[in-house]
């Protein structure tokens, strides 16, 4: 028995396969995005919200202020004595999470309100060191 398609072998132009069938990708549509603007937008709409244009932005790096910030109650488990320099651990900034039991003299570039809040209700003090260096215009 010979098959379908093998009837239509040089007997006509696109030898039972269709139009398109028999190029590619062309009965699918295309092949991964194509015609993601033209035939598939509704897919795009639906299932890719947000593909298309910009989002957000990247400040360069030399601009990025990060700081490496403690807790209050991981600078209660360090300190050994009455005082504690924090900035020559490495740390930039006292943060206010956690309880603070001991009166302790913590030195630090900059801290947070709440930081310094129960630091001082503790009976301890938050001296604030001046990291930045200040320039002047010319």
């Amino acid at each position: 028995m010979v098959s379908r398609t093998n009837k239509f072998r040089g007997r006509s132009r696109y030898h039972g396969r269709g139009k398109k069938a028999g190029r590619g990708a062309g009965k699918r549509g295309g092949r991964g995005n194509a015609g993601i603007n033209k035939h598939r937008v509704m897919t795009r709409i639906k299932y890719m919200p947000g593909h298309w244009g910009m989002h957000g932005f990247n400040r360069d790096p030399s601009l990025r202020v990060v700081n490496v910030s403690i807790n209050l109650q991981e600078v209660e488990e360090m300190a050994e004595g009455k005082s504690i320099n924090l900035s020559e651990l490495g740390y930039d900034k006292l943060l206010g999470k956690g309880k603070i039991n001991k009166s302790l003299n913590i030195i630090v570039n900059e801290a947070s309100s709440l930081a310094i809040k129960k630091v001082e209700a503790a009976g301890g003090s938050v001296t604030l060191g001046d990291s930045e260096e200040e320039w002047e215009e010319e």
